[in-house]
């Protein structure tokens, strides 16, 4: 008989749950990862607008909106570019940037377009996650960042996004040119969930 959820991710997206699910193996003594920490469609939580004005709050958003709805705790992430000429942006609307949200193709498109007469040296960028655990009178937030450099033209077949035109520090190939183990033990998601584990310990112990 299957245990009863302890801790929902507030996505659909199928990939997430199961890298929350690694992260928390073995972490939290008597949770069975498998059957007790589910997604959002499982959990029956909605879908959440994002009105903040930062990762950090749009994370907080949907955590909040989720534990409130589903009454477990809740856990949600919020990412995207912050390209430095840009002042930041694309930011919290990189999923948007060209107009519909979601269209990879496009948005990626459109960056270009924006940088296309911006030398090397000025196109520093970074992805930026904020994650987020909210539980009865308990939050929690932490950041990761992945810095590196916008080629001028899309590179390699993995990932999803701007992938394709981020090339991490240090690295000569782009985040869609990455192995997804290597992507994950750089990423900004990584980085933020695994800083934000000793909390999601804590909230489930």
């Amino acid at each position: 008989m299957a245990e009863s959820p302890r801790l929902v991710l507030a996505t659909r997206n199928p990939g997430k749950l199961r890298e929350l699910r690694e992260l928390l193996r073995g972490q939290v003594p008597g949770l069975d990862v498998d059957t007790q920490v589910i997604d959002a469609a499982a959990a029956g939580a909605p879908d959440v607008p994002e009105t903040g004005l930062t990762f950090a709050e749009n994370s907080l958003l949907k955590a909040r909106a989720v534990a409130a709805a589903t009454g477990l705790v809740a856990v949600a992430d919020d990412s995207g570019l912050a390209v430095d000429v840009l002042g930041g942006a694309p930011g919290i609307f990189s999923a948007r940037w060209a107009g519909a949200h979601g269209d990879d193709a496009a948005n990626l498109q459109l960056l270009l377009d924006q940088l296309s007469d911006i030398a090397p040296p000025h196109r520093a960028a970074a992805f930026v996650c904020a994650a987020s655990v909210v539980s009865a009178g308990f939050e929690a937030v932490e950041e990761g960042r992945l810095a590196g450099v916008l080629l001028t033209e899309p590179r390699g077949g993995g990932g999803f996004g701007y992938d394709p035109i981020l090339q991490p520090e240090g690295m000569d190939r782009s985040c869609a040119e990455l192995s997804p183990e290597e992507k994950n033990r750089i990423s900004h998601r990584g980085q933020a969930f695994r800083a934000l584990l000793p909390h999601l310990v804590k909230a489930l112990s």
